[in-house]
């Protein structure tokens, strides 16, 4: 059973369709006994990332979030802003994001002498994987996932980095250490890519 939690913030019923074609069992987490009861879970997340964190702390789940993924070892996919939670702080804000994998999130800054960037990196972009962990097995690295960011996130050592993907620098699209996983892009609105890599979470 995959938890896809909601705090208030994310593409709820996105991932909730395309978990209903797969035919993968999913339930809708918003108290702690139901997220402590699922297998794996979903952490989406949109918007501003001190926001995120605050709606997070304040849900009643923080502490069952941490206990499912830090003290039973659930497998968590964070997803966007999810993913950025993951760190240990972000320059969008103030807040404490959870620490999960060693590393902060940044704006995305364009070299000096390449002109001004349009930020947010909006639309498709193509990744290259760089670890053949089954979370990413499948998929079409050309057409790649759709991103709409302007942080991103800079993981502390490379060997949690699983993929890569370039606007205005190449960056850490995806990460992963032990049973927590992070994109940037959005699975939920990649088409085929965004649909093999959530049935891929649901079996790795």
């Amino acid at each position: 059973m995959i938890a896809i939690l909601d705090y208030g913030l994310g593409n709820i019923k996105a991932f909730a369709n395309i978990y209903r074609e797969l035919n993968v069992p999913f339930t809708i987490a918003t108290d702690r006994d139901t997220l402590l009861a699922a297998d794996r879970i979903i952490l989406p997340g949109v918007g501003h990332f001190d926001h995120a964190m605050q709606r997070l702390n304040g849900s009643g789940m923080r502490d069952a979030l941490d206990e499912a993924v830090m003290g039973q070892r659930k497998p968590v996919l964070g997803v966007c802003v999810g993913m950025q939670m993951l760190a240990r702080s972000s320059e969008e804000g103030g807040e404490s994001g959870l620490g999960w994998i060693d590393g902060a999130v940044a704006r995305i800054r364009f070299p000096s002498g390449t002109g001004r960037g349009l930020l947010p990196h909006m639309g498709w972009s193509s990744i290259s994987v760089s670890s053949d962990v089954q979370l990413l097995q499948g998929l079409d690295e050309a057409l790649g996932f759709y991103f709409l960011h302007s942080y991103r996130f800079i993981c502390d050592d490379p060997t949690d980095v699983i993929a890569m993907a370039d606007y205005a620098t190449p960056f850490h699209c995806a990460v992963r250490r032990g049973n927590v996983y992070g994109v940037q892009f959005h699975p939920e609105k990649s088409h085929h890519n965004g649909v093999r890599l959530l049935k891929n979470f649901a079996e790795a």
